[in-house]
């Protein structure tokens, strides 16, 4: 079974050998990521969308570049961080992932492994009529997201969706470890309230 860094360089060298079938996954993988970390720094899901095909496009024209030194997400996201920041600059807004004015609700609900030290309500009482009766809990999970100030945003959509390492996401967005635990943390606890107060 090959590794996942030699699935990744196979993925690179279709891409720069123009296999459709490559893109398309790695397309498939991560553009609506892509589009939702990219609305939180321009503020439009058009022009984020906009700048999603800005990234694609970029990604594919130097994809013989990529030397390896982070992972491929990674790269794709840095790209489009950059790309997001000058269209959001150009048009005006400015967005900053340091967490300032992001409330400061940073109660200790995780124990010192990451785990919840009390499982959400809505959770512990999810059965099958109750996602049929209403919307999935994924979809409240992503309403939930899609609600976070863009810090905490960026930050729970590329380590907690994508698995990028702490160091790759401070990387892309330009800020400390620290503030991204931060940022990681205020996203929970409002996904997490957002939850318990679903039903």
């Amino acid at each position: 079974m090959p590794t996942a860094r030699a699935t990744e360089t196979d993925l690179v060298q279709r891409l720069a050998a123009g296999d459709r079938a490559a893109f398309e996954e790695l397309y498939n993988r991560h553009n609506s990521s892509l589009i939702r970390v990219a609305t939180g720094v321009v503020r439009n899901r058009a022009t984020a969308e906009e700048v999603a095909q800005d990234t694609w496009i970029a990604v594919l024209r130097n994809i013989s570049g990529f030397e390896g030194r982070s992972s491929l997400a990674s790269w794709i996201f840095s790209i489009l961080i950059n790309k997001a920041r000058s269209r959001a600059k150009r048009d005006g807004r400015i967005v900053s992932f340091d967490g300032a004015g992001e409330g400061d609700n940073l109660a200790a609900a995780f124990d010192g492994r990451g785990r919840w030290k009390n499982t959400p309500e809505l959770w512990e009482s999810v059965t099958p009529e109750r996602i049929l009766a209403g919307r999935s809990v994924m979809e409240h999970v992503n309403a939930a997201i899609e609600a976070l100030p863009p810090g905490q945003r960026s930050v729970i959509i590329l380590r907690a969706q994508q698995g990028l390492e702490a160091q790759e996401v401070c990387a892309i967005l330009g800020i400390s470890e620290g503030n991204m635990r931060v940022l990681l943390h205020r996203a929970r606890l409002a996904v997490r309230a957002a939850l318990d107060g679903v039903m």
